[in-house]
């Protein structure tokens, strides 16, 4: 942000609550593997990036990296979900049959509430 440019009106109370649900709802679908239903929670134009990729937009890019194609099916175990205006922090576990890691994905809340974007973090002291 440069200074003097205006900021837009932060998100309602309401919006970042249905965002937080959005959130937990997303870790359920992708256990589930529910791609329809994950789906429906996305914004019109997402933006993702996870560890070794370069930032990128679209539904199937998110889609990917939140419930991967192909890749062995999961069980995340939230232990702290944060808020705060646009901006969801969901800290956790993904275990799956070849691995258990730690991670934290960062969501952008759009105005309708919908998941406009997503950073993954994986921690680097994971088992």
């Amino acid at each position: 942000m440069v200074l003097g440019e205006r900021r837009p009106a932060p998100h309602s109370d309401v919006v970042t609550a249905a965002g937080v649900d959005h959130v937990r709802l997303s870790y359920l679908y992708a256990d589930e593997g529910d791609v329809e239903g994950l789906e429906s929670l996305l914004h019109l134009d997402p933006q993702v990036a996870a560890p070794r990729e370069v930032a990128h937009g679209g539904r199937p890019e998110v889609l990917q990296v939140l419930a991967p194609v192909g890749a062995a099916p999961g069980r995340h175990l939230l232990s702290r979900v944060i808020a705060e205006g646009d901006c969801v922090a969901a800290v956790g576990k993904l275990t799956t049959a070849r691995a258990e890691v730690e991670f934290a994905d960062i969501f952008t809340i759009g105005p309708d509430g919908l998941l406009a974007g997503c950073r993954r973090f994986y921690s680097a002291t994971s088992p």
